[in-house]
């Protein structure tokens, strides 16, 4: 592993509480209160139990940073990975669980508070200071952690090879005379032999259920001569994976072909238009164009592509109306796609990273349409 991209630490995690408390101030915040999910992991790599337990990370600029934890729960988090550059607070069962966390809060501060925190803590922190505010962090610093570091993005580009490993395995299964759930199970159990402790998703769409673009498995039995779109990932060592692919079982007509060239040309049109300072409704519309143009614009139905991280789905977004521009480092989704209502749908996706020069790719699966059994 090269210098640049060596493992996480206690330095990457103060770093990142550091640039999360930076970012808080430029956006006229007194600070953060991060709750158990994608948001503590990332700045500390503590992964609590989320239960009714109170555990809270407080961000204040210039200010070391502090958790609050149940008593019974300190000793792990003192031994996550960013437990080095925290002051550790634990509070025992019976105690107010806001006591050590409220004093601590500007009575008339501005807050910005991870998107998974708990009603019934949020609720508390505004009868304690019902002179300050609070809002969501997607509304507030949406791209805390869309820029990944080279770790992050080898990360990205291993879970990426696993997901193609599995599609690798799972085109040489039998797919006629099976149901779409039966199918969908092969793929999970495929993504966890290649490393994914968590599957997020296997979305198998066969037939006129592929023209829904998020059909869930069920028990129709997949035919010859059907459209199969296979929507699929999770987290592998922390890091997502989702990639699309559509194939078809026997020959493909001429009609289901061109739907899928055109995809595929869409595809490629938006991961070209990928390079910094792009917006990123640019890379929406590079494939949309491509769709239009063919005549299947109205059954190209959502947008092109979104952020990945330690969560499968989070900011950038690839949409129109987004003017946020692109930077090394960005990490998204590209998966145009034309859904023909009641007869067939055709998706194609990649996760793909912003370089300095354009885009990198991490699904390398052959985009051609393939044909199955």
């Amino acid at each position: 592993m090269s210098e640049s991209a060596a493992p996480e630490g206690p330095m990457v995690h103060s770093a990142r509480m550091e640039r999360a408390a930076v970012a808080a101030a430029e956006a006229g915040l007194t600070g953060l209160l991060v709750t158990p999910g994608p948001d503590l992991a990332w700045l500390t790599g503590y992964q609590p139990p989320v239960t009714e337990r109170l555990t809270a990370l407080l961000l204040t600029p210039g200010r070391r940073p502090q958790l609050i934890v149940p008593t019974l729960e300190r000793p792990d988090a003192e031994h996550a990975p960013g437990a080095r550059g925290l002051t550790i607070t634990g509070w025992p069962d019976g105690q107010d669980p806001y006591a050590d966390l409220v004093p601590l809060l500007d009575p008339r501060g501005r807050y910005g508070v991870s998107d998974n925190t708990w009603a019934l803590h949020l609720l508390a922190f505004q009868r304690a200071c019902p002179g300050a505010s609070f809002g969501a962090f997607t509304e507030l610093l949406p791209m805390l952690r869309a820029v990944k570091d080279a770790y992050e993005v080898e990360r990205l580009a291993a879970a990426g090879a696993a997901a193609d490993a599995a599609y690798e395995d799972i085109v040489r299964l039998r797919f006629a005379g099976r149901r779409e759930r039966d199918v969908a199970a092969d793929l999970a159990r495929l993504l966890r032999e290649y490393g994914h402790s968590q599957v997020d998703f296997t979305l198998v769409c066969s037939g006129p259920n592929s023209a829904n673009p998020h059909h869930e498995a069920g028990d129709r039995v997949i035919q010859d001569g059907d459209m199969v779109v296979m929507d699929f990932g999770g987290l592998k060592d922390g890091y997502g994976s989702d990639t699309t692919r559509t194939v078809h079982v026997g020959a493909p007509t001429a009609e289901e072909r061109k739907v899928h060239d055109v995809v595929r040309e869409a595809q490629q049109a938006a991961f070209e238009a990928v390079r910094p300072g792009v917006p990123c409704q640019e890379i929406d519309r590079a494939a949309r164009q491509v769709i239009r143009n063919a005549g299947f614009g109205e059954y190209f139905i959502h947008r092109t592509g979104h952020g990945i991280g330690v969560t499968t789905h989070e900011p950038p977004y690839m949409v129109e109306g987004e003017h946020l521009p692109l930077r090394p480092g960005m990490s998204f989704s590209i998966e145009p796609g034309i859904y023909l209502p009641g007869r067939f749908g055709v998706r194609i996706e990649d996760i793909v990273v912003c370089t300095e020069t354009g885009g990198r790719r991490l699904n390398n699966t052959d985009r051609e349409i393939l044909v199955v059994q």
